[in-house]
């Protein structure tokens, strides 16, 4: 069965994006692109809302000018399968691909189940409603040395998580990775 990961990059402070929706701060250096790459390569599956899908379905056309890492984490991205939860988008554009209407806690549960490879979920507001329900196994988070003061919450507000600590990496320029389990 495969583990649900929820991976973000965040300000020290907790925010995923500061409060006019901006997360510049947030673009991963090589050496933290590398160590992304690393931990994406077991991936799946991503599970998307429709704004940090709109995000990263750059990666499904990116162009040739870029560096060896992030065309190697295109790679990654394209290999693998998404699926966006969303009521206002009527179509997606990238492959392998599926749009669903509702997060439905059962049915992602089954698909789990079914999963020979880890699967990821992106964005505060679906990983919000994946630990609500009780779905997350970890979560990896990289924290950023900016604090943004306030914006997009990193971890769901009103909802107590027990986390134990399975691994750190801090790297040059500052950014600490964190890996824990969810605590069921």
């Amino acid at each position: 069965m495969a583990q649900l990961i929820y991976s973000a990059i965040a300000s020290l402070d907790g925010f995923v994006s500061d409060s006019t929706g901006n997360f510049d701060w947030a673009a991963p250096d090589e050496e933290v692109l590398a160590f992304v790459n690393d931990i994406e390569r077991p991936i799946g599956t991503y599970l998307y809302g429709r704004r940090m899908y709109e995000t990263m379905v750059f990666w499904d056309s990116a162009g040739t000018d870029l560096s060896p890492l992030e065309q190697e984490f295109t790679q990654l991205w394209q290999a693998a399968d998404k699926i966006v939860y969303s009521r206002s988008l009527e179509s997606v554009s990238s492959r392998r691909t599926r749009l669903e209407p509702d997060f439905d806690a059962d049915s992602v549960r089954a698909f789990m189940q079914s999963q020979e490879r880890d699967v990821s979920v992106g964005g505060p507001a679906l990983a919000g409603e994946a630990l609500r329900a009780g779905l997350v196994d970890e979560c990896q988070l990289f924290l950023n040395p900016v604090a943004v003061g306030d914006g997009n919450a990193v971890l769901p507000r009103g909802l107590r998580i027990e986390l134990e600590l399975l691994n750190q990496h801090r790297f040059a320029n500052g950014v600490v990775y964190l890996r824990y389990s969810v605590v069921k």
